[in-house]
């Protein structure tokens, strides 16, 4: 089963994680962040805050998820000349999750009671990732001022997740290859990659680099934090973020919480 003793957050980061909540299993990971932007060449700036929320849904099977994901932004935008407020919900996907390969099912790790060597050497079968793939569409309604089209539109968006566990589990690589806003005249083709490292049983952090692509807005943003179990079910969080370019540049900072409800949640055995 993909059900973990402990919360299994996607949040601080922006990596969407190759396994499920568990059947039955409801999350919600939600979060506020503050927002900073400056254009060196439109010269203006930008700034506000942010509240995002992701609800997580374990249905009819242990592989498959259905995921909410939705990001509301309120900012003041100055300029030269002028000084605006706008506000709108910048992403509202919904879609689902399934997992494609396990490598830890039916694999056990033997112990070689003969040699204390072999069981220090590296071990290759970590290099084989878990493979999930997510399909979901965007819903963008009329006149939303983050969007490129005053119109309101729906279009695809598909994520190619991998997922490796490292160190017997201390490091977990997560990467995901997107595409984003498939249909419309401004598509957009991205990654995330997502290094994350347990410290003990309660803390652990992360880097994170996400790039992505279209003829309507580039970027490239560098990302870190950390995060605390504060039981097996819930997880506070921060981080901050930075973009590479200044065109515009921008500054995130922000705080979150993860919670599971899996109290009717039914053991799989294999």
């Amino acid at each position: 089963g993909q059900h973990t003793d402990q919360i299994n957050s996607n949040r601080p980061g922006e990596t969407m994680s190759a396994f499920a909540v568990g059947k039955s299993v409801i999350q919600i990971e939600t979060g506020v962040y503050g927002i900073k932007q400056n254009h060196s060449l439109l010269n203006y700036d930008a700034n506000g805050f942010g509240i995002d929320a992701t609800l997580r849904w374990g249905l009819f099977m242990e592989k498959l998820e259905l995921i909410a994901d939705i990001q509301y932004q309120n900012e003041k935008y100055t300029t030269l000349f002028n000084s605006s407020k706008r506000a709108d919900f910048k992403q509202t996907v919904l879609g689902a999750k399934y997992l494609i390969y396990d490598p830890f099912k039916n694999y056990e790790k033997k112990v070689n009671i003969y040699s204390w060597k072999a069981n220090r050497a590296f071990n290759w079968r970590q290099l084989v990732p878990a493979v999930s793939v997510f399909a979901g569409v965007n819903f963008t309604m009329a006149d939303n001022p983050y969007s490129f089209s005053v119109e309101s539109s729906i279009s695809p968006k598909i994520i190619l997740i991998t997922q490796n566990h490292l160190g017997d589990g201390r490091w977990v690589f997560v990467t995901n290859i997107i595409a984003d806003y498939i249909s419309t005249d401004f598509p957009s083709y991205g990654y995330v990659l997502t290094l994350t490292r347990g410290f003990n049983d309660k803390w652990s952090g992360f880097v994170e680099n996400q790039g992505f692509k279209s003829d309507f807005y580039s970027d490239a943003i560098v990302r870190g934090g950390a995060a605390y179990l504060l039981n097996k079910d819930m997880q506070i969080d921060a981080s901050i973020s930075t973009s590479f370019k200044d065109t515009p540049s921008a500054l995130y900072g922000g705080i979150g919480f993860s919670w599971r409800y899996d109290a009717t949640y039914k053991e799989v055995r294999i």
